[in-house]
């Protein structure tokens, strides 16, 4: 709150106790409302000028607190998250196996390697293990001699710590158990618990020390488990390049630094598990609507002649502006970029055939192939920019837009409106020359 773009700040420590939180009781979530950017508060003194840079800030003043995992996101992305990953985080590399040390170990191995790999960011080893612990050895030899069982030892201790339910009291419909356990100066250290005494069966009372090794060590605070097995997260974030080649990078780097064990195994989830799934996908989609068009075009025209030219006249003028476009605002290529091609081959196989099936028109009235070319490159051009027009200004504003929201739909976008100015420009030159390259006096011309 001591920030002016900051409006409010709330907050919740724990998750529900209906099970549908995956987050451990440590979570403490802050709420925190934000001025919008065209207010003055953003255009002060401070020198913070957006979210960014109001994170940033924040982070610095955030390290003053170690053993503490910090992770900006919005209410709606985190519960996405948390659904893909399990963690808190979109992108991670899991790490399953049996062992907790050895997957922490292994973890930090990882975290390490990938902070040399371009593109890496905020990477964070979600802690397991850090909860002191006191451990009781039970030796077996010992109480053996005394003809103690191991169940005798594990009843002193929970009873004298842990407490043990003796009987229970009832007060009206309400029924409680009745606990007792030592007081707390007989089990506020390893040295006073050590000193617990253990009944043998000839009614010996023998000190606890004897019977067992007893010793602080550092414990599991919180075990993760996914497909029955034990895992340890390492989350991360991509900046500055394109998801496929930062993680096909930093796979290449774990494989040469880091080598699991028998019975351990590693995925790298989240939204990079999102995306070969949507590229399988893609790899089937346009593949089958690049032949659903071919298809038409056929049942259009009737041969394969003008089909294969109108799809080469798209493909050589369509990719031109969006591929200099997303190279110049340093978008990333993306399915929502392939998914914008996809889209950008229907409208500009569109524009072809307004002007094709007008030069056929004109041909089918008596006028030669290089006449009836040029009059129709003419007569065609405002039909034709009207319907590339209608798509590329009205994702304009997605294409420029930067707020909130923006990272999955400016994308697909900047390809469609890019693509259709670069095939306005090239396809007037293109199209009308390959058609005259293919077209042959003759011709069965349909409109």
């Amino acid at each position: 709150m001591a920030y002016p773009q900051v409006t409010f700040v709330g907050s919740g420590l724990g998750r529900p106790d209906d099970g549908t939180d995956p987050t451990g009781f440590f979570n403490c979530e802050f709420y925190v409302g934000l001025e919008p950017y065209s207010d003055k508060a953003w255009k002060g003194e401070t020198g913070i000028h957006n979210k960014e840079e109001l994170i940033a800030s924040i982070c610095k003043k955030l390290d003053a607190y170690p053993g503490i995992i910090f992770n900006f996101t919005q209410p709606a992305e985190d519960a996405v998250d948390e659904a893909l990953t399990g963690l808190k985080s979109a992108l991670a590399v899991k790490v399953y196996g049996p062992d907790l040390n050895v997957l922490q170990a292994k973890a930090l191995r990882i975290k390490d390697t990938l902070e040399k790999v371009p593109g890496f960011t905020e990477l964070t080893v979600v802690r397991e293990l850090g909860q002191p612990s006191l451990l009781v050895d039970v030796d077996r030899a010992k109480i053996a001699r005394y003809g103690i069982n191991v169940a005798d030892v594990e009843a002193v201790i929970t009873a004298a710590v842990g407490g043990q339910a003796a009987t229970q009291g009832i007060q009206g419909e309400k029924l409680f158990d009745l606990v007792v356990r030592m007081p707390p100066q007989f089990r506020s250290s390893p040295k006073d618990i050590g000193n617990l005494l253990v009944g043998t069966p000839d009614g010996q009372q023998i000190p606890l020390k004897q019977l067992a090794d007893i010793r602080e060590g550092n414990g599991a605070s919180f075990i993760y488990r996914e497909n029955n097995s034990r895992y340890i997260g390492v989350q991360y974030s991509i900046v500055g390049r394109d998801l496929e080649r930062a993680v096909g990078d930093g796979q290449k780097a774990v494989r040469e630094a880091v080598t699991l064990p028998p019975g351990y195994r590693m995925e790298w989830g989240g939204e990079y598990s999102e995306f070969l799934a949507a590229r399988a996908q893609l790899n089937v989609i346009g593949p089958v609507t690049v032949l659903l068009i071919f298809l038409i075009l056929f049942a259009l025209y009737g041969n394969f002649k003008f089909p294969v030219t109108l799809a080469l006249g798209v493909v050589m003028t369509e990719p031109v502006g969006a591929f200099l476009a997303l190279k110049l605002t340093a978008t990333p290529f993306s399915v929502s970029s392939v998914l914008g091609l996809i889209a950008l081959m229907g409208v500009s196989v569109e524009t072809a055939v307004i002007l094709v099936s007008y030069i056929n028109k004109q041909g089918l009235e008596g006028k030669g192939i290089r006449e009836a070319t040029f009059e129709a490159s003419l007569l065609r051009l405002r039909p034709i920019m009207m319907t590339a027009l209608v798509a590329c200004l009205g994702l304009l504003p997605a294409a420029l837009s930067a707020g909130v929201g923006s990272d999955t739909q400016k994308p697909f976008a900047i390809v469609i409106v890019a693509g259709l100015i670069s095939r306005l420009f090239l396809g007037f030159f293109v199209n009308p020359v390959l058609y005259e390259m293919v077209a042959r006096e003759g011709d069965v011309l349909q409109v």
